[in-house]
């Protein structure tokens, strides 16, 4: 009688779940799972095209879990090779976005309420004899003490041992942004105070995708995709939150023509709605997004099923 119950709550528990897109309950396909971690699959098409998306739900408030980071200095590694650095946890995910010259982190890294990486400082952007300096703020999702999550636009100042968060993704008080080479003419913003973040775990990506439950991407400010890019359908990885502590790690598949051909920003935006979430956030995606979970792939990498090395991993371990 105890197998069928459980059988029963599982299934109910997936069918509550199901959003716009139909999604499978797999949980049979990845154990052994915590009775707080599921694991749902689709390939219901997205804008017209076909689609292959994952996504994995897991209570923040479960004591048994530990919502960590693992990072390198210098050198990157798979996320298989993360996963057996790391003992062999319930999950592994890239996040950060990276630089190939260095493989260095370009955004905030967080481990047990240590900075290990912090965010550009600034992008440039040239248009005619104007080059523009931007000073930005990109985002990132922590987990505090509580086991709370949060997502927001985090500071680069490298002097402090903390992290501080802006309530808006403008640019730094006074940063000027735009010098004219031949006046030498320049620009500046007006102030964006900032707040001491006090989160255990944090990895950072960008943009922003949800806030306070309805869609807005803070794509522009974040001066990350611009324009267009918007539109461009990807491979994505991502992570949101709802107001009831599920923590919502989603990978969808893409640049495989007539089988998976990914999610746009707005695509996964809406995902996140139709789930639930309060916040969420957009991580690297494209050749990087890869998600294990006890090992085992879901979607196939961008690059004929070969994981690409990453420099920081989000994890979920079992205590």
């Amino acid at each position: 009688m105890r197998k069928i119950f459980f059988s029963l709550f599982v299934t109910t528990f997936c069918n509550q779940m199901n959003a716009q897109l139909k999604w499978t309950c797999v949980d049979s396909l990845y154990q052994p799972l915590p009775a707080s971690v599921h694991v749902y699959t689709t390939n219901d098409s997205l804008g017209g095209k076909p689609n292959i998306a994952y996504y994995v739900s897991a209570e923040l408030k479960n004591k048994k879990l530990t919502f960590t980071a693992d990072t390198t200095y210098k050198r990157r590694l798979t996320p298989t090779q993360f996963f057996e650095k790391n003992n062999k946890p319930l999950l592994v995910v890239n996040c950060t976005f990276f630089s190939f010259e260095t493989n260095q982190n370009l955004n905030v890294v967080v481990i047990d309420g240590e900075v290990l990486s912090r965010n550009i400082k600034s992008v440039d952007r040239k248009s005619g004899d104007t080059t523009a300096k931007i000073f930005i703020y990109r985002s990132a999702i922590g987990i505090n003490k509580k086991r709370k999550a949060d997502i927001a636009w985090i500071g680069s100042d490298s002097s402090l041992g903390f992290l501080q968060y802006a309530k808006n993704p403008k640019p730094p008080s006074g940063a000027w942004f735009a010098r004219n080479r031949n006046t030498g003419e320049t620009k500046t913003y007006s102030g964006n105070p900032l707040f001491k973040w006090n989160v255990q775990t944090a990895v950072g990506g960008g943009p922003v995708l949800l806030q306070n439950g309805e869609i807005k991407i803070t794509n522009e400010e974040e001066m990350m995709f611009v324009g267009k890019r918007i539109n461009e359908k990807e491979p994505r990885t991502a992570m949101g939150y709802t107001k009831d502590g599920k923590l919502i790690i989603l990978v969808v598949q893409g640049r495989y023509p007539g089988i998976s051909e990914g999610a746009t920003l707005i695509e996964e935006a809406q995902i996140f709605k139709d789930l639930g979430c309060w916040e969420a956030l957009n991580l690297d995606g494209g050749g990087s997004s890869c998600l294990l979970i006890n090992g085992k792939n879901t979607i196939q990498p961008s690059s004929n099923g070969v994981q690409r090395p990453v420099p920081a991993v989000f994890l979920v371990k079992e205590k």
